[in-house]
């Protein structure tokens, strides 16, 4: 078994990145990070290490448990890494998904001309008519 392999194959093997491409341009975007360190691709990486992943505007953070050239099932991952991510970026996580869950449901399509004109009305009601009379 290897003592080290490149980040860039290592992030690629434990499905952090779809390709082994995208891995080499994070790194060398500076959003990989090992020891506080901004990483090239052609680091290597060794079991022990915390990598951190900038994936603006979390930081995730996984430990190195075992090494790998190749990539894997997703199921074999757990073996390989396990996800340090502090907490604070964890209730991040959480609530950028919160907030992402607002408004139509997926494929419900644009809203009808009664739901366009109930949230024309909720964004700027219309309290006085033409007369000036209040409607209330």
């Amino acid at each position: 078994m290897k003592t080290e392999v490149r980040i860039d194959k290592w992030l690629w093997a434990v499905r952090l990145f779809k390709t082994r491409t995208l891995a080499a341009d994070a790194c060398k975007k500076g959003k990989v990070i090992i020891q506080n360190v901004q990483v090239k691709p052609s680091r290597n990486v060794k079991v022990g290490d915390v990598v951190s992943i900038k994936r603006n505007p979390f930081l995730f953070s996984f430990k190195v448990l075992a090494l790998s050239e190749n990539r894997m099932n997703a199921k074999l991952v757990a073996d390989f890494m396990l996800n340090v991510t502090t907490k604070d970026q964890l209730e991040l996580i959480e609530l950028a998904k919160l907030a992402g869950n607002t408004g139509r449901d997926r494929g419900a399509g644009r809203p009808t001309k009664k739901e366009r004109r109930d949230l024309d009305d909720f964004i700027e009601p219309d309290f006085a008519d033409e007369d000036g009379d209040w409607d209330f």
